[in-house]
């Protein structure tokens, strides 16, 4: 179901220093995703989306708002999307709401981090690089599994691993800064050598400059549940694997998570992929004029 609102504000200021994509700014322009992977922590009561699995809003005064917001802001920092959604979702392709948004950013010369499961992201291409003339543009694709048959189980919605791996490699070509965001690594399905060292060689091969790798995962109330329903019915009898070895924590590290870290993070210094990024540096240029 898709539902039309309006919202009050767009960009909110990250708080601290974001050590995982490097943000100075959030934007969330729709609530809710049709991706349904089954362990997504927007699930979680503390957001205060209802229905997140049955009901999608866009809102749809957030390139108005967009434009007003960026226009009195005094740092052209880094703007993080899809921390409540995912900004290439389906609906995207028909509402364009993420294209516009692009497009009001790089007339404002900010610089942007975009996090999406989705080869969508390909169409927009022509923003991106118009964006890196003056700021940051940067992609991180989730991929937490290289195997197709399993990323369609754990991430219904979205585009198999494959394709995910096929749009970095155009990314990487088109001279955008491409990432993966390996995160989660669900424990006692993903958190493999096999698989995260598979990630890590795939991902050198299609010219990609940062993995942020997570070996764990978080839970909480109404998360937790939904995630322990698809346990049931997908991978039968691990859910109280997952109860003996976690109960009630929040932050649910893989028992493998030092050993991983550790021969991961030698893995890609060897090919020369980073495995953080910095904070947002300033604008690397002149700014652009509106509309340019």
């Amino acid at each position: 179901m898709i539902r039309e609102i309006r919202a009050k504000t767009i960009v909110s200021r990250v708080s601290g220093i974001d050590t995982y994509f490097g943000l100075d700014y959030g934007m969330n322009l729709y609530r809710g995703c049709q991706h349904h992977c089954i362990y997504c922590d927007s699930r979680s009561l503390c957001y205060g989306i209802e229905d997140f699995d049955g009901e999608v809003l866009i809102k749809t005064n957030a390139i108005d708002l967009l434009r007003d917001e960026l226009s009195r802001k005094r740092k052209k920092g880094i703007i993080g999307t899809g921390s409540m959604h995912d900004a290439y979702m389906p609906i995207e392709e028909k509402v364009k709401l993420t294209k516009r948004a692009l497009e009001a950013i790089a007339d404002y010369g900010f610089g942007v981090h975009v996090v999406t499961k989705s080869d969508l992201v390909l169409r927009d291409v022509p923003i991106l690089k118009k964006i890196s003339r003056y700021h940051t543009a940067a992609v991180s694709l989730t991929i937490t599994t290289i195997d197709d048959e399993l990323s369609e189980i754990v991430e219904p919605g979205a585009p198999p691993s494959s394709a995910r791996f096929r749009a970095l490699k155009e990314l990487s070509d088109a001279g955008i800064e491409t990432r993966i965001a390996l995160m989660p690594s669900l424990p006692f399905i993903e958190d493999t050598e096999e698989n995260v060292f598979a990630i890590a060689e795939e991902a050198n091969r299609c010219g990609v400059q940062a993995i942020v790798p997570w070996f764990g995962m978080s839970m909480r109330d109404r998360q937790r549940a939904y995630f322990y329903e698809r346990l049931d019915e997908l991978f039968p009898g691990l859910k109280n694997r997952y109860i003996e070895t976690f109960g009630e924590n929040y932050n649910c590290p893989s028992p493998r998570a030092d050993t991983l870290s550790r021969r991961f993070h030698a893995l890609c210094k060897q090919h020369g992929i980073a495995t953080s990024v910095k904070p947002s540096l300033a604008p690397r240029v002149e700014q652009p004029g509106l509309f340019e």
